[in-house]
């Protein structure tokens, strides 16, 4: 039970592309910082605490939140710098989320950015752990054994077909979002002959399949309930938030899915018995095609063939019934530190009908987002249109 209620009254959203070599990361950062402040209407003398997240070590600059307060605010402001790897940016979202409901903080601005440009994502990525160890670690987020998993289950027809369905939808999505780096236009026809002439990568993966890396940032405001009162704010609420990872014990061959187990515990703390009728749609880190396919299944509590159904029927697509990244996804951008704060960012944006050309067009009462990190970490973020009540569990 929290001690007071949060809710998102504003983000902002730079543009996102492989090089933004006409900003610095400060400019990058301060475009979303800008865009946060002016949609919840307030100034950074309204902000009492910045979170500042990123992967540290793929750019190899040591504490770069000391370096970007001449863009973002947070000059003389309380203030964290946070990094759980790719869910970076989820993990923001819950520290703003618990600072300002236990009331240390009555409004927090959390800011997520990438400029992979100016590092080493895979240097990073392979050197991160020890080499003994830690030796599961360094194979980072390449999902062929995922996809074989899917084929295995499925049938090799069915499953790729279904798997580059998913992604086509992805690129539909991500044509109406202006800030989406990979726009591809995709077409459903050439869904056969454009996953085969793409570059192989893992097994059954392609090129086609796979987040690639992208420069951009993400900024969001949070702020207690009697400021959503006093700012006169449109919110999102923050029902409820899970964390779950198996870290020491990564395993690829013999994992627990930790997608699956937290959305269990979210859910079940919610009175959630069905979310594919009780949450109007989902925001997912899907680094790939096959585990979007696959975690489908998980985070929606679903059995046997019901996810793959969903997208070979089109209800993931944006104006389907149940639809999934309406923002095209983390294919479509992938500014790692920010990634996973683009998913909440999102979801909350379809609660307020902030999302202009990808708003989906039915009503949206209840959003899922999810983070996820290369220990198989998986955060769920639960938001509501309605006012949480007591409990956490939102008031109907």
């Amino acid at each position: 039970m929290k001690n007071r209620n949060v809710a998102i009254i504003g983000s902002g959203m730079s543009k996102f592309s492989s090089h933004r070599e006409e900003v610095n990361q400060p400019e990058m950062i301060h475009e979303a910082v800008a865009a946060a402040l002016e949609d919840a209407k307030l100034s950074m003398d309204d902000v009492d605490c910045v979170l500042h997240g990123n992967m540290e070590l793929f750019e190899m600059i040591h504490q770069p939140d000391m370096w970007h307060v001449i863009a973002d605010g947070a000059w003389g402001k309380s203030g964290f710098r946070l990094t759980t790897g790719g869910t970076t940016g989820a993990t923001l979202a819950c520290a703003a989320d618990n600072l300002v409901a236990s009331g240390l903080h009555d409004v927090v601005l959390a800011i997520g950015f990438e400029k992979l440009q100016e590092g080493h994502t895979t240097g990073g990525i392979t050197n991160m752990a020890d080499p003994l160890w830690g030796r599961s670690l360094q194979t980072g987020a390449l999902t062929g054994t995922g996809a074989q998993k899917v084929i295995d289950e499925f049938g090799a027809e069915r499953a790729r077909l279904a798997a580059m369905k998913y992604r086509t939808i992805m690129d539909e999505h991500a044509m109406r979002n202006r800030n989406a780096h990979r726009r591809l236009r995709l077409e459903r026809k050439y869904i056969k002959e454009t996953a085969e002439n793409s570059p192989p990568l893992a097994g059954e993966l392609r090129m086609i399949h796979m987040c690639s890396q992208s420069d951009g940032a993400c900024a969001a405001i949070f702020a207690s309930e009697d400021k959503v009162k006093q700012f006169d704010a449109n919110p999102a609420w923050i029902v409820d938030h899970e964390t779950v990872h198996r870290e020491e014990t990564m395993i690829f061959s013999s994992q627990v899915s930790t997608q699956r187990v937290a959305a269990e515990r979210l859910f079940g703390r919610n009175g959630i018995q069905d979310p594919r009728t009780e949450i109007d749609l989902l925001e997912m880190y899907d680094p790939s095609a096959w585990w979007g396919l696959d975690w489908l299944r998980d985070f929606l509590l679903l059995e046997g063939d019901e996810h793959l159904k969903m997208v070979e029927n089109d209800e993931i697509a944006i104006d389907g019934a149940f639809p999934i990244n309406p923002s095209g996804g983390v294919i479509a951008s992938n500014p790692i530190g920010a990634t996973a704060l683009v998913r909440v960012v999102e979801a909350a944006m379809q609660i307020r009908g902030t999302a202009c050309e990808h708003q989906v067009s039915k009503p949206v009462r209840r959003a899922l987002a999810s983070g996820f990190g290369g220990t198989l970490w998986t955060v769920l973020m639960l938001l509501s249109k309605e006012k949480p009540g007591c409990g956490g569990a939102a008031n109907e």
